[in-house]
């Protein structure tokens, strides 16, 4: 059986961070609702004494180095016969000391619930300074090969070749190579053959108002399928190219800790690679940092990845949340806290990041820069993306909620116009995407467009060391934007 070890002492609060899915009795206190709180329903008991009878089962198995498969199927089947037989309900606690009933609906729920647990078997754990817990995960046994393409594989070798690149590119890989988040300030990693994976606890999932979309973007509503359209909420200022076949994209991201008002919103700023209509069949693969209270309970900008076949509706999701995205790298936690950030007047602080296609397997590559992989969305995962994209957008995403009926004051970017400029407004510099023949390219014809520009507004230009640049973001509401 694998030695966990920790970085830090028990505490207290264990229980709340160690994942659910080992603590069949804290699923019961937490969130099965029952005739009398002081008996156990017979059929919970009769489950729970069978995990734990497999669980030991189990336990022995992988020590003698047998897959952990079963405990995972364990939980599972005790997860769904739970739902045939109980009612579930988590009270979800708010500020104000008032609760509300968040259900959780049927198999498909709890099945969805289990999978974004935190994983079952960890060599090591270590406490970020914002609170995170990262659990080093053998790579075999990460989320993306519980799908059922990738099932009994293994992350695959790095590729041999990446896109061409020269000058100026070349001389920022040392540079880039070091990417800050909050969890590696002690020089933290996790161990070779394994992946940081930030753990999703309870509270994370009760903040959601649904288990099974948790970690998800909303579906868009019936109708809306453009991505220009904000019918749904959904704000932009961004810079595209279409027209032509790309097989990836690169820019450099301003980072910025923006002010986002409501849990329901979040503040994104990412590139994305896109292929198909903006119909249901919209394929996308994105990265950068975002601010989200509801996902990640707090407001600090974090390193985010996300995927979807079908227009938002029922594929893909944010980071690890669900199987797809293969990590290779032992020292990027996606989902983590960046940090440092800018500072207006200040220092200002980029990451940069590459999404490729490798001309020979087809998988889709996130790298930081000229630097380290992170990992891929294997080309299986898509239906237009299988081939190439047909669109690249670089920007910042809001949602607006309406709080209060009028428009939200949360921030995009540094929360300042473009017209402020450097050190004050958040930016993109040295936009390109990658050519049918692997060749990186600056970004030519590229389009500005912001949906709203008294909220949210975007100003380009060109020079020597920036190539393809340009400035976005704003306030949200003002008093042109009311």
């Amino acid at each position: 059986m694998h030695t966990h070890l920790s970085l830090k002492s028990r505490s207290s609060r264990e229980e709340e961070d160690n994942p659910l899915q080992l603590q069949p009795a804290s699923i019961q206190t937490e969130l099965i609702s029952s005739s009398s709180s002081n008996s156990k329903p017979t059929k919970f008991r009769e489950i729970q004494e069978r995990y734990e009878r497999d669980r030991s089962t189990s336990l022995t198995m992988a020590s003698s180095g047998c897959s952990s498969n079963r405990l995972r199927q364990t939980i599972v089947v005790a997860l769904l016969l739970l739902a045939s037989s109980s009612c579930l309900a988590s009270a979800k606690h708010r500020g104000n000391g008032t609760t509300t009933t968040v259900p959780f609906h049927g198999k498909d729920e709890l099945r969805r619930y289990r999978k974004i647990m935190a994983q079952v078997a960890r060599l090591k754990k270590a406490s970020s300074p914002d609170g995170d817990v990262i659990d080093c995960v053998p790579a075999h046994l990460q989320p993306a090969f519980d799908h059922p393409k990738l099932r009994g594989q293994k992350p695959e070798a790095e590729p041999e070749e990446r896109p061409k690149v020269g000058g100026a590119a070349a001389a920022e890989a040392e540079e880039e190579a070091v990417f800050p988040q909050a969890w590696t300030d002690g020089g933290e990693s996790c161990p070779e053959k394994t992946v940081p994976v930030r753990r999703t606890r309870r509270r994370d999932v009760l903040r959601s108002s649904s288990a099974v979309r948790f970690g998800m973007k909303q579906p868009r509503a019936a109708g809306v399928v453009r991505r220009d359209s904000t019918s749904d909420g959904h704000e932009h200022a961004v810079g595209y190219v279409t027209g032509d076949q790309f097989y990836g994209a690169k820019a450099s991201l301003n980072v910025w800790s923006a002010r986002v008002a409501t849990a329901a919103e979040f503040s994104l700023s990412q590139i994305w690679v896109i292929s198909g209509s903006f119909g249901n069949d919209l394929n996308t693969i994105e990265a950068g940092w975002q601010v989200s209270p509801e996902l990640y309970g707090d407001n600090n900008p974090r390193f985010f990845t996300y995927w979807t076949t079908d227009a938002y509706q029922a594929t893909g999701c944010y980071n690890l949340h669900c199987s797809g995205f293969v990590q290779t790298n032992n020292r990027i936690a996606i989902g983590a806290a960046i940090s440092p950030t800018s500072v207006y007047n200040g220092r200002q602080f980029d990451i940069s990041l590459l999404i490729w296609k490798d001309p020979r397997r087809g998988h889709w590559w996130l790298q930081l820069g000229s630097g380290p992989l992170v990992g891929y969305w294997p080309s299986s995962l898509f239906t237009h993306l299988g081939g190439h994209a047909n669109m690249v957008q670089f920007g910042g995403e809001v949602v607006n909620t309406r709080p209060s009926g009028s428009h939200t004051p949360t921030q995009m970017g540094s929360g300042h116009f473009p017209r402020e400029g450097f050190n004050r407004a958040a930016y993109f510099r040295n936009l390109q995407v990658v050519d049918w023949d692997n060749n990186l390219l600056p970004a030519a014809a590229l389009r500005l467009v912001a949906d709203h520009p008294s909220c949210y507004d975007i100003q380009g230009g060109y020079n020597r060391a920036w190539g393809n640049y340009f400035y976005y973001g704003g306030p949200g509401r003002n008093v042109r934007c009311p």
